[in-house]
């Protein structure tokens, strides 16, 4: 019976994310229509060939505004509602764990759409600041896998590679496990590597490309952390120095 329940609040949960995607997909889509309509309405008298150029050039228009539109009907909703996840230990029916779903449709209405168009650009850190993260000055952003903005603090002059994950949420023996991820500053977050729930990260820090920082993990500052699970290489060294005297 309990699983039945699960499954059953999923399917609603998902019809009601679709139908919100519906609603906010649709408000976002009204300046690039606008624009196709103008434009259509222009070109009327041209001949075929340059009608369709222009047209071409008001679909392509559109679709950019139409992703700049969406950030910012995304970020206000979730501004406007003051919506922010808090640490804790939550049921998955839980009021957190409803927020944290709604939140999570929010930013993948933009992951799926047109993250990769903003991806090092100022828009990537207005979107990330209106869905609840604290970035510092001068931060670039090269992932779109960040999730729990709310849960991110990020410093001044850190680099997030392409492709690295930085998430605040893990779902263990169904429980919604919510912690913050604090990222330093000057901080190389390098290439598809992994920064889970609780991790903290000190200044001048740098994780390899690929490293995968385990749930927790505490990161000295000016430390080099490669592999999987990330180690400090400098301790690495020091302890296989230590051997080689030994021996």
């Amino acid at each position: 019976m309990k699983s039945f329940l699960l499954t059953l609040g999923q399917l609603i949960f998902s019809l009601l994310m679709y139908a919100m995607g519906t609603v906010f997909f649709g408000v976002s889509l009204v300046p690039s229509l606008a624009l196709l309509f103008k434009v259509w309405s222009w070109s009327s008298p041209m001949q075929p060939l340059l009608r369709l150029l222009f047209l071409g050039m008001a679909v392509s228009a559109g679709f950019i505004i139409f992703g700049l539109t969406l950030i910012l009907v995304v970020g206000l909703t979730r501004f406007i509602l003051g919506l922010r996840l808090k640490e804790g230990v939550y049921s998955i029916f839980s009021w957190q764990a409803v927020k944290w779903a709604f939140l999570g449709t929010l930013y993948l209405l933009i992951n799926l759409t047109f993250m990769d168009f903003v991806l090092l650009t100022p828009f990537a850190n207005l979107l990330l600041r209106l869905l609840g993260a604290k970035l510092g000055k001068n931060v670039q952003i090269n992932s779109k896998l960040i999730f729990d903005a709310t849960l991110v603090e990020i410093g001044d002059n850190t680099v997030v590679g392409g492709g690295a994950i930085i998430i605040g949420h893990i779902v263990e023996r169904s429980r919604l496990k919510l912690r913050k991820v604090i990222i330093g500053s000057n901080v190389t977050i390098g290439s598809h590597c992994t920064v889970m729930p609780g991790c903290e990260i000190g200044d001048n820090a740098i994780i390899g490309a690929g490293a995968v920082l385990l749930k927790n993990t505490k990161v000295e500052p000016r430390s080099i952390y490669f592999g999987v699970p990330a180690e400090n290489i400098r301790h690495r060294h020091a302890e296989a120095e230590d051997a080689q005297s030994q021996s």
